[in-house]
């Protein structure tokens, strides 16, 4: 049963912004032929717009594993989650993170959750997610309520 769902999309400046190949790609085919000038800056920026929803992760919580992009771990793994929003994300993103840790970041998602991992054979401290709704993310993590299996043991 799915606890949380979250689709970290692109930020609309970045469909604006790479609208920026239409003129640039009819700049260039302009002496040739002005028709595959504009043919080419359609597929373009189609192609841009395909790459920003298709490299959008989906972040996902269910009564038993996380889902962050292609990652996934059981969430008997899984320690109390923080939620972070402005410069507490800020710092947890740059100066206090560390370099073992998993990364899901977006630059135009402001919030992050850091989420210890209990597993004594991960390489990894913890996760560290990017979330539009950071809180409501750490609270769906926090809640073992509908959990299956029992926490990890801490040894």
């Amino acid at each position: 049963m799915t606890v949380y769902r979250e689709r970290l999309w692109a930020a609309p400046w970045l469909f604006v912004a790479t609208a920026l190949v239409i003129p640039a790609s009819i700049i260039v085919f302009a002496p040739i032929n002005m028709i595959i000038g504009v043919v080419c800056a359609i597929v373009l920026y189609a192609g841009c717009v395909v790459g920003l929803i298709a490299g959008s992760p989906t972040i996902e919580v269910t009564t038993g594993e996380l889902t962050a992009g292609r990652a996934h771990i059981e969430r008997r793994y899984l320690g109390a989650a923080e939620s972070f929003d402005g410069s507490e994300a800020t710092l947890q993103r740059g100066r206090l993170l560390d370099a073992r840790a998993w990364l899901l970041i977006r630059g135009w998602v402001s919030g992050v959750v850091r989420i210890p991992i209990l597993d004594d054979d991960d390489p990894a401290p913890y996760w560290l997610l990017s979330s539009r709704r950071p809180a409501e993310l750490a609270r769906a993590l926090n809640d073992r309520a509908g959990d299956t299996l029992p926490p990890a043991p801490l040894s």
